[in-house]
């Protein structure tokens, strides 16, 4: 059942006024006249749209609509982020089977594989993936009680996100109230863990430029929101086994003081997908995959099955 926020409809009321006069902006198109510079290699879509990439480590990474360099897709969902996955994998002759990882928001994009094109993968990985309370197979309570768990201005824009998705770019650009907390980075959604993340990040070299907001907020972020938490076509509770014959793997990372991605909700799902291998990480908060190994141990549990005895 949907968490309901009752104390959000004058919000609402307003928002159906300003409507008809207060739309997002025009994207900043990579390379277009007055955009961002295009830097990065790209590919060309079968629907003309451009997706960029950046290739690390062993060469030949990830991609996603409105960030960075890629066109926005403003039909984007969780079933044409599968499809851009695939048809850059095919591009970049990744082979018929390919692996994918996404971490937070990046998570509804692995579901997505998971339902669409399992036939396409050798691994997959959710680490601290996003959750929708409004999946089907939750129970009501139990979905409700996490919900609360968020901070206010969170709990107000996931349920416009997903109750009244048109009044989004209004909310959270408005004035009045606090909007999404995770999107303006506030303090109240990182764990004692998280922030001793950013204090040792902060003490590291930056590699690369940040470019994944340039073309706007509104394809990007916004996007993130209204696609993670919006109506899905499946329920990924429902998700059969990939891997009938253990030729791969699929395997889910959760910190249990992680504010942002409710602990409760990852068991649950874990226990209604027992093939998936959960893996908690007792002091981890929403950010432990950055720091201590873990980005190693979570690519060497996915890529050749060896078990952090951390966890």
């Amino acid at each position: 059942m949907a968490p309901k926020l009752v104390f959000v409809l004058p919000i609402v009321l307003l928002g159906w006024a300003f409507q008809a006069i207060l739309q997002p902006p025009p994207t900043k198109l990579c390379g277009s006249p007055g955009g961002p510079p295009l830097t990065s290699p790209r590919i060309k879509l079968r629907d003309g749209r451009y997706l960029a990439y950046r290739e690390d480590g062993v060469q030949k990474d990830k991609a996603r609509a409105g960030y960075g360099e890629s066109d926005p897709n403003p039909k984007r969902d969780v079933k044409s982020e599968a499809l851009d996955i695939e048809e850059l994998a095919d591009q970049l002759e990744l082979g018929q089977r390919f692996y994918v990882l996404g971490t937070s928001m990046g998570g509804y994009s692995v579901w997505g594989c998971l339902q669409y094109i399992p036939h396409r993968l050798a691994g997959a990985a959710l680490v601290v993936p996003v959750i929708n309370y409004w999946w089907p197979s939750f129970p009501a309570e139990l979905s409700k009680q996490a919900f609360k768990k968020q901070v206010v201005p969170e709990q107000r824009t996931l349920w416009i996100a997903h109750n009244v998705p048109s009044l989004l770019y209004l909310w959270m650009t408005q004035k009045w109230l606090p909007s999404s907390a995770a999107a303006m980075h506030h303090p109240e959604i990182f764990s004692k863990h998280d922030l001793e993340v950013l204090q040792k990040m902060m003490t590291m070299p930056r590699t690369m430029e940040n470019k994944s907001r340039q073309q706007g907020t509104y394809e990007s972020i916004h996007r993130d929101l209204l696609v993670a938490f919006g109506r899905w076509e499946f329920d990924p509770m429902n998700i059969t086994d990939p891997f009938p014959q253990n030729e791969g793997s699929v395997h889910i990372w959760q910190g249990y003081e992680d504010r942002l991605v409710i602990v409760e909700l990852q068991r649950y799902i874990s226990k209604k997908l027992p093939w998936i291998k959960y893996h908690e990480v007792p002091e981890g908060g929403h950010m432990f995959m950055l720091v201590d190994g873990w980005t190693d141990r979570i690519l060497k549990a996915l890529l050749v099955g060896e078990e952090p005895s951390a966890v």
